[in-house]
């Protein structure tokens, strides 16, 4: 934190605070909100928007890709949504698998 308003890291910013640190209008920001699904921010009391430190690393993220790298709105899209697909099913070791890490970690650790 740089000064007394300063949040830390992890707080939720609000829409205009995302507005402002990024330079983009806050209406581009609502507009993102309906095109893609994965930038879902936490909606209150008076429909006000507070995103989290991943939907404002998101946010930066559509940027660079529609503003820099020459992604269309619907590239980006199948990008995010193919990435969507592949977090969805994660690579994660059976059961069998983490017993016998464990078993060789045990073993290991007794026999040093």
């Amino acid at each position: 934190m740089t000064g007394p308003d300063a949040k830390a890291a992890g707080a939720f910013r609000t829409i205009g605070e995302v507005a402002a640190a990024t330079g983009l209008p806050q209406h581009v920001l609502r507009y993102w909100e309906t095109r893609f699904p994965q930038l879902r921010p936490l909606t209150r009391a008076g429909n006000r928007r507070y995103y989290r430190p991943d939907d404002v690393a998101l946010v930066e993220r559509i940027d660079r890709l529609l503003n820099h790298d020459g992604y269309t709105v619907k590239g980006v899209q199948k990008l995010l949504a193919s990435e969507g697909k592949r977090a969805a099913t994660p690579s994660v070791p059976s059961l069998r698998a983490v017993r016998t890490m464990l078993q060789q970690a045990l073993d290991y650790d007794s026999a040093v």
